[in-house]
């Protein structure tokens, strides 16, 4: 049985390098594939291969004790979601091009946005209504076929980009009401939301393990919508059957969940394309497909 774990923590490393060395021969023991990322400040991980080899590298990193008590989010996988096995340390563990700013301690990072449960979020909803913002921790693209209701879409397409975006004035509306940020699994809004309150956001909080959890507990009959992007081979997953897709075809505006690289080589660029524009051999995206049409 094939599963994928995702999985951070934020907490002080004193050698991150002797980490890295230990975490990559403890994946290559049990044959697992994706990446690790490891800083001072903590570790941010994605790792796909056999349900017992994930076990074991789970109780294996849990016992270190900077690692104790870490969440792990579980998935199901193919075993062809990563090619091979990186683990590296950088600066950061999530890319904010915020390193100097970021304080962690015990407990994690210091300065973040108030953690609520899915339920929790729910229960805010009810008593604060349309007061409340979601707002989205992840890239354009991701928000392109997955969001909770109404959310606020930041313009950005890299993570690098949220400081620059967070100081445009547009914000300045909702910096007094409570906003809630959302991400994938929970990483990014714990460096996003301290990079709000920085900026004057006054309520902010963050979906404790992120889309994730948040669907395996609603799947889609809560405030969220559409398919979850996913940093691997399977490029989304949708947490039921009734999920639906609210991304459009960049050739026939059809709604479609499905993204897949423009098959011009020195293109390769990520586009939505529906299966039957795909299947027709429009597998290229506008300006390459007008390029081809033009050559003709």
């Amino acid at each position: 049985m094939q599963k994928v774990i995702l999985f951070y923590k934020f907490v002080p490393l004193t050698d991150p390098e002797a980490i890295r060395m230990w975490q990559r021969t403890l994946c290559d023991s049990l044959n697992l594939k994706g990446r690790i990322l490891l800083a001072d400040h903590g570790i941010n991980g994605t790792l796909g291969g056999d349900l017992a080899s994930l076990k074991a590298y789970v109780k294996a990193t849990k016992a270190y004790p900077a690692f104790k008590g870490m969440t792990f989010k579980w998935s199901d996988g193919t075993g062809q979601e990563f090619p091979k096995l990186v683990v590296k340390v950088r600066d950061e563990i999530v890319t904010f091009n915020a390193a100097s700013e970021i304080e962690v301690d015990a407990n994690g990072i210091v300065g973040g946005g108030k953690h609520l449960k899915p339920a929790q979020v729910h229960d805010l909803v009810t008593e604060r209504g349309d007061e409340v913002v979601f707002f989205d921790g992840r890239n354009a693209y991701e928000a392109a076929v997955g969001k909770f209701k109404d959310a606020v879409i930041p313009d950005v397409n890299l993570t690098s980009n949220f400081k620059q975006e967070l100081a445009d004035p547009k914000y300045d509306a909702i910096k007094d009401k409570p906003v809630v940020t959302y991400c994938t699994g929970g990483i990014r809004c714990e460096v996003l939301s301290m990079l709000m309150k920085q900026e004057g956001f006054k309520e902010v909080y963050q979906i404790d393990g992120g889309i994730v959890k948040y669907g395996e507990q609603y799947k889609d009959g809560g405030l969220w919508e559409g398919s979850l992007y996913v940093f691997d081979g399977r490029m989304g997953m949708k947490f039921s059957e009734s999920a639906k897709d609210i991304g459009e075809c960049v050739h026939c505006a059809g709604k479609t969940s499905n993204y897949e690289n423009c098959d011009v080589t020195r293109c390769n660029k990520l586009i939505l394309i529906c299966e039957n524009c795909a299947g027709g051999g429009e597998s290229q995206c506008p300006a390459c497909k007008l390029v081809t049409i033009s050559a003709q």
